[in-house]
């Protein structure tokens, strides 16, 4: 048991900035920006629709005239049972061999604030959590040398500017600052059992630009990107007395490659009451690669053993495809709905219990309300299953898991999430009174 502390870091400390399983767009990214959006499971949403589009497609923003906000938030509710055996198990210490349920409910608010200048130009500000949530374990179970209870929070100051260039073609460009904090546990004595610890945070800095096209009066075609991110963090790693000698606790440094991401939106009209929704994302997980950690001096970083903390990562891309519609059902009232299948980015060969991410199929309905006795105020509701396929753990070398150490893990894990959202949006220029007509007497 003591030898498989050698590779404890090399093999599982390696979430420093990561570790969400039921971040909510493959490997920990969190797709939940858009109450409006999430209706129809993100169909068409970077063609506009809602001031929260502006968050895949900054050029959306042309659509909402004057001034406006939107506020909203998506409760998260995750599922994940897990179990399975170690080649190194823990008995007499509270050892269970499963969890039943690794995931953590949480609460994700974003924001939204677009400004009308003049028939031309709109400025705007978008505040999110991009990536986020945790996972939580037994201090003690069959995965313990690879999960362990983890949080990280992400924060994104999303400042933007979009131009409508005439009837049918808008653009936008925008900056992204984002700060990243994080927390991470992972088991490095079994008698008695302690934790070492990882605390990090950094900024990191991007951008964001997109086209919104309106070749036909009902066709309304959206192409948003978001740039890639090098998250820098420095933070500091702990060791308890007792772990294996020849580590290096004290400060440390990375750097995280996260992905770029291009989404595709249709919004097409058929009649006066029904729009057909299209949507299409990649998302470029394959240049996170494996991570490096270092001691400010430049050396690596040495876990319990002396082994040298890496985060063979190793994804491949990521992709989204969904479909839905909406419908008026009269002034004011609009329901929508959606399905998407969405393929992971993390293969059978380097997935961990730690996030046992696989693809995963989106049911999802919503609704726009407009009571038409608040005037300028509007509400998006909506409600997400998502059923994520079977997953098979195997965590070993013989398997070919980069992040298998000494000891070996296999299992399998079954999830699924629910996900309600609500946001309340207020425009300015519907808040005025109407204009009341003068009566013309001789």
């Amino acid at each position: 048991m003591f030898r498989s502390k050698k590779s404890i870091l090399f093999s599982s400390v390696a979430v420093l900035a990561l570790t969400t399983l039921q971040a909510n767009a493959g490997g920990f990214a969190l797709r939940e920006q858009s109450a409006y959006g999430q209706g129809s499971s993100f169909a068409g949403i970077a063609a506009g629709g809602a001031l929260s589009s502006m968050f895949w497609n900054p050029a959306a923003m042309t659509q909402i005239p004057g001034k406006g906000f939107e506020i909203g938030a998506s409760g998260i509710l995750p599922k994940v049972s897990q179990s399975g055996t170690a080649s190194v198990p823990l008995p007499g210490l509270g050892y269970t061999g499963g969890v039943d349920n690794s995931g953590v409910a949480a609460l994700v608010p974003s924001s939204y604030v677009s400004w009308q200048f003049n028939d031309r130009l709109w400025v705007g500000m978008g505040i999110n959590a991009p990536s986020g949530l945790a996972v939580s374990f037994p201090q003690l179970w069959a995965g313990s040398i690879y999960a362990q209870s983890t949080e990280m929070k992400t924060y994104n100051f999303n400042p933007t500017v979009a131009y409508k260039i005439n009837d049918w073609i808008s653009v936008g460009l925008g900056v992204q600052a984002q700060y990243m904090k994080v927390s991470y546990g992972n088991v490095a004595v079994a008698f008695p059992s302690a934790n070492l610890t990882i605390d990090g945070n950094g900024w990191g800095y991007g951008w964001t630009a997109g086209v919104t096209l309106t070749p036909l009066p009902k066709t309304q075609i959206g192409v948003g990107y978001r740039s890639a991110i090098n998250q820098d963090l420095g933070g500091s790693l702990y060791i308890p007395p007792g772990a294996l000698a020849g580590g290096t606790p004290g400060s440390l440094k990375a750097t995280l490659n996260l992905p770029d991401m291009v989404t595709v939106g249709l919004r097409q009209g058929i009649g006066d009451r029904f729009t057909l929704l299209g949507g299409f994302e990649w998302t470029n997980w394959s240049r996170i690669g494996t991570t490096n950690v270092y001691q400010p001096n430049g050396s690596p970083l040495l876990g319990p053993g002396g082994a040298a903390v890496k985060f063979p990562f190793e994804y491949r891309d990521g992709y989204l495809y969904s479909i839905g519609g909406e419908y008026i059902v009269q002034p004011g009232l609009m329901l929508r709905s959606g399905i998407a299948f969405e393929s992971s980015p993390i293969t059978d060969q380097v997935r961990t219990p730690r996030i046992p991410d696989n693809d995963r199929t989106w049911y999802s309905v919503g609704a726009s309300y407009k009571p038409p006795q608040l005037r300028g105020l509007s509400f998006d509701l909506a409600y997400s299953y998502v059923q994520v396929k079977s997953t098979p753990l195997n965590v070993s070398t013989a398997a070919g898991n980069p992040w298998a150490g000494s000891s070996t893990y296999v299992g399998d894990a079954s999830s699924h999430l629910s996900i309600l959202s609500f946001a309340a949006t207020y425009r300015w220029d519907d808040a005025a009174p109407a204009p009341r007509h003068q009566r013309i007497t001789k």
